[in-house]
């Protein structure tokens, strides 16, 4: 019996994959963290931890419902990263696709951040007034996306892709606590929080820097998954191409089709 490859996902099909998982993303994050400042007031400790535990399994369900089709980057630097890892084999994404990748991220964080604001009966859109700025956060945040980076990289490297989902949402959940910054590790849903004026905010003023800090975050992860695994971008490495995979591994067109630039 002959088994037909499955056709890779349109472009359409991936943008929109990326969009509503990014939405859903910041609406976890920021509906959380409202719910955790009604729930707990007055308890930081006790609504970082029901934010972060709605995170956790918020991200894991996400990746594994929107992976197949987009890989589930829901996240700028790793769609950057997966065209630097795969730009040698053809396998990753292009740069234009890359950036269409950013802008339904970008649009999906904002409008994840309203509909949060909304089903918790808020104005649709505040401008958050918290400011997170400063050496330490913008640290953490090259720490937290260093380990993010690698991490999803790594376990695609190594065949272990199917692992994303759980292992991308602990890592997320214990950065939660052992950053100062809570590990934000993502443009899209930093400028996202940017329009709740609530628990997960983050005032305009401070999103470069955390931004900045997550791409410089990015490429450290980068060079980490480049020097445990020297042969990533090597064509005739078996599984090479798992690499621009991210998150989970996702069907792709052949190389030399749509693969032709970037």
């Amino acid at each position: 019996m002959t088994h037909t490859a499955a056709a890779p996902p349109t472009m359409a099909r991936r943008l929109s994959a990326e969009a509503l998982g990014t939405l859903l993303l910041v609406t976890v994050v920021v509906g959380s963290g409202i719910a955790a400042q009604r729930l707990s007031p007055g308890d930081v400790g006790l609504q970082l931890l029901e934010n972060s535990t709605a995170t956790v399994l918020g991200l894991t369900v996400l990746i594994l419902l929107f992976g197949p089709t987009s890989g589930a980057h829901f996240n700028p630097v790793v769609s950057l990263a997966g065209w630097f890892l795969g730009r040698r084999t053809h396998n990753g994404l292009t740069l234009s696709e890359v950036g269409a990748y950013t802008l339904a991220q970008v649009a999906g964080g904002i409008a994840g951040a309203v509909l949060a604001n909304l089903m918790f009966g808020l104005p649709a859109v505040e401008i958050s007034t918290t400011a997170r700025t400063g050496s330490d956060l913008w640290l953490a945040e090259v720490v937290a996306t260093t380990g993010l980076v690698a991490l999803i990289f790594t376990l695609a490297r190594t065949g272990r892709g199917a692992l994303a989902a759980p292992a991308v949402g602990a890592y997320i959940g214990a950065a939660y606590w052992f950053t100062s910054s809570t590990s934000f590790a993502n443009p899209a849903v930093t400028v996202g929080r940017v329009f709740s004026d609530t628990f997960a905010g983050i005032e305009p003023g401070s999103v470069p820097g955390f931004v900045a800090a997550q791409v410089v975050g990015a490429f450290l992860g980068v060079a980490l998954v480049r020097w445990f695994h020297p042969d990533i971008d090597t064509p005739d490495t078996p599984g090479a191409d798992t690499a621009a995979r991210a998150v989970v591994p996702h069907a792709t067109a052949p190389s030399g089709t749509e693969r032709k630039s970037g």
